[in-house]
């Protein structure tokens, strides 16, 4: 009996001297840094996934907005059909709108929705500022929109150019668009050869040769000087070229008064 209680007590007083660690705080902090706003996270989103599954009803109503001219409804309803067979939320607006971008004629969409059920959708078309080439069209910020229109647009004047100079192009035809009109005169049409040449004609086929080099003050110099002298003469003019130094040469309808004499008398031909 006194052996066993010796053991005991020896064994008593090895346990006192080990220190066993209190994991009360420990917990604490991780109850308050973790497992708190994770519980937090996943209420929210399954309160935000249910509110979802109430809400995200189908589309019953489509709205389609805008002026028409080229574009029909019927072509922008055809192009988002596929596409509204989610609940309302679920739909993929981005892709709506690109389906009804693909359509010819259109230039901006606008998707959006208004609840409950009703999708809205409005389109702008393209403004077509001139033709380019043979089919092509280009809108009033100097883009080809269409390589191979169906509507020829005769009243619209014809644009060329490399591949690539469409912008450069129609920012030249917007900078004489408005001296001409101011001149009576109406451009046929304007290009830029693979050289870099300027190139006008006017309604009834009056050329204007403006070269490559020192354009604005060639157009300067038609507007200041040209066209004014020639007012009453544009009947009898077949080309006004302008690549001189100092003056210009007209070629006239009649054979009494020819190109050569009027040149010399201008200044030095510059072949830019």
């Amino acid at each position: 009996m006194i052996g066993r209680k010796t053991n005991r007590r020896k064994t008593e007083s090895r346990l006192k001297r080990l220190k066993v660690p209190k994991l009360g705080g420990a917990w604490r902090k991780a109850w308050q840094l973790v497992i708190v706003p994770a519980l937090i996270v996943v209420v929210v989103f399954g309160a935000f996934a249910g509110m979802r599954f109430v809400l995200d009803r189908p589309v019953r109503k489509l709205v389609v907005e805008g002026t028409f001219q080229r574009v029909t409804p019927i072509q922008v309803e055809a192009a988002v059909a596929q596409g509204i067979g989610r609940g309302f939320l679920s739909l993929d607006l981005a892709a709506l709108r690109a389906r009804v971008r693909h359509i010819d004629w259109v230039d901006r969409v606008n998707v959006g929705r208004a609840w409950p059920d009703t999708l809205i959708v409005r389109v702008t078309e393209h403004q077509a500022a001139a033709r380019w080439g043979e089919n092509g069209l280009l809108n009033v910020r100097g883009e080809l929109f269409a390589d191979h229109a169906q509507h020829a647009l005769p009243e619209l004047p014809i644009l060329d150019g490399p591949d690539g100079s469409e912008q450069e192009v129609a920012r030249r035809y917007l900078a004489v668009r408005g001296p001409l009109a101011d001149a009576d005169l109406k451009l046929e049409s304007l290009s830029m050869d693979e050289r870099g040449a300027w190139r006008i004609v006017l309604d009834g086929g009056h050329e204007i040769r403006l070269g490559r080099r020192d354009v604005d003050d060639r157009l300067q110099r038609f507007f200041s000087v040209v066209a004014p002298t020639l007012a009453g003469e544009w009947q009898r003019v077949q080309y006004v070229d302008l690549r001189y130094t100092n003056g210009f040469a007209v070629g006239w309808a009649e054979p009494e008064r020819t190109p050569q004499k009027l040149a010399e008398a201008s200044g030095h031909m510059d072949r830019g």
